[in-house]
């Protein structure tokens, strides 16, 4: 939700990078993450965002802006057109904030709705929250929703409306393999992404509908702030919109991830998905034309399941293990991940979360070795500020719990993996999301 002068100088594009992606035919990706200000000690979220913000580095200052809850507070990284570049710039962010956090005598945690009990928060004093407020009520309960929302370039807004288009079928599963918000108030709310299912009672959070043009865009945009269900044109929460600020199309795609790794993947997969659509664009293909209700559905399938479940194959609308789609996901933008240099770091990031889940399986296997909701917000601290990618990779929540002892960030997740994402499904043929996952159960 938030908007800052600031942060918009730190996600403007160098010359440079500009300069590089032109010349190499290249897309450029910058993420945001929102997280959640918890207390140094209790599991509970505190209004500390000023606090921390005071006890931020110069060099963060324009990088970091408020949210809508003053428990709550967001990053966007610089665009970038190297996702090392990515990952050095996220990974400064994550320790950088955490540092000013834990200064301030609260905990940064990447959680997409607060586990644990707790008063509810006050929005942050701002002219447009406070309107925000006063129109829609007490959307947001507790301590607020943090998201992801991944930006990827295009050349200009009529071609990121047929991008919009083609990216439909395919949004679910990244709200899918995003998920990380199982626990609300205490309990297991039994979705894999209670955030989700709470974001979604605000008027404009929905599927992006099929559209005509990009003036088709623009009125829609028009009509649903005369109707009061938007303030602005920052209040189109669909899950895929042009950004009102850059040359971007930004895939909101669901709740903040815990790990390093899992927002890498994302991005990784994000851009090579636009890229892969642009040249299918060029190619004068058309988006799938998909039933709404089927999308809303399939939606809804990804807050409940996440990736440990099943979802919609839209090609069949049939249901299907949901990694099978990730997986066709995968296989469908393999040539552009190859293209933008991303292949082998994207299939390493893949094998990581198919052997230790999403964040909102790793939760769940930590309560499942009875541990207390305190050491799930223990454990989602510890990884927010952890900088995996490397040898360390991450925690395993196969590893016995002592929830008397700090969970060690530094354990290698298990390398093994039921299936290697490194090999095609269907080497002879790239995946189209026309055509069916495998019918193979997993």
């Amino acid at each position: 939700m938030a908007t800052s002068d600031t942060a918009a100088q730190a996600t403007t594009i160098s010359e440079e990078v500009a300069e590089e992606a032109e010349a190499q035919g290249l897309l450029t990706l910058g993420v945001e993450e929102e997280y959640l200000l918890v207390d140094a000690v209790e599991p509970r979220a505190v209004e500390a965002v000023d606090d921390v913000l005071d006890h931020l580095p110069d060099d963060m200052r324009e990088s970091v802006q408020l949210e809508y809850m003053r428990s709550q507070i967001e990053t966007a990284s610089p665009p970038q057109l190297q996702l090392s570049e990515l990952y050095d710039s996220l990974r400064r962010l994550r320790s950088g904030l955490a540092t000013a956090a834990e200064a301030a005598g609260a905990r940064l945690v990447a959680v997409g709705a607060a586990p644990a009990v707790g008063p509810h928060s006050r929005v942050v004093d701002k002219p447009r929250y406070h309107r925000m407020r006063e129109r829609f009520g007490d959307l947001s309960p507790g301590s607020g929703l943090n998201g992801m929302h991944v930006h990827v370039s295009i050349p200009d807004p009529e071609t990121g409306v047929q991008v919009l288009n083609h990216l439909r079928p395919w949004l679910p599963i990244f709200q899918a393999a995003a998920a990380n918000s199982p626990l609300f108030a205490g309990r297991d709310t039994g979705y894999a992404s209670w955030r989700s299912m709470l974001w979604e009672r605000w008027p404009t959070v929905q599927p992006t509908p099929h559209l005509e043009s990009h003036d088709h865009y623009l009125q829609i945009i028009s009509d649903l702030q005369a109707s009061g269900a938007a303030l602005d044109e920052g209040m189109l929460y669909w899950y895929a919109r042009l950004s009102a600020n850059y040359p971007t199309v930004e895939i909101r795609m669901g709740d903040v991830c815990p790990s390093l790794d899992d927002t890498l993947l994302l991005a990784a997969l994000a851009r090579a998905l636009v890229a892969t659509i642009l040249g299918d664009i060029h190619d004068g293909k058309d988006a799938p034309q998909l039933p709404y209700p089927l999308l809303t559905a399939a939606h809804w399938r990804a807050a409940h399941d996440g990736l440990e479940g099943v979802n919609i194959d839209m090609a069949t609308r049939e249901l299907r293990p949901a990694w099978k789609l990730m997986r066709q996901l995968l296989d469908y933008v393999r040539p552009e991940l190859e293209r933008h240099g991303d292949l082998e770091i994207a299939t390493v990031l893949m094998g990581r979360l198919r052997s230790h889940g999403t964040g909102a399986a790793r939760q769940r296997a930590l309560l499942a070795r009875q541990a207390t909701v305190s050491d799930v917000v223990d454990w989602l601290a510890l990884t927010t500020k952890s900088a995996p990618l490397g040898p360390g990779a991450q925690i395993d929540p196969a590893t016995p719990l002592d929830p008397s002892t700090p969970l060690d960030p530094s354990t290698p997740a298990d390398p093994s993996t039921p299936a290697d994402p490194s090999t095609p499904a269907d080497p002879s043929t790239p995946a189209d999301p026309s055509t069916p996952a495998d019918r193979e159960a997993s």
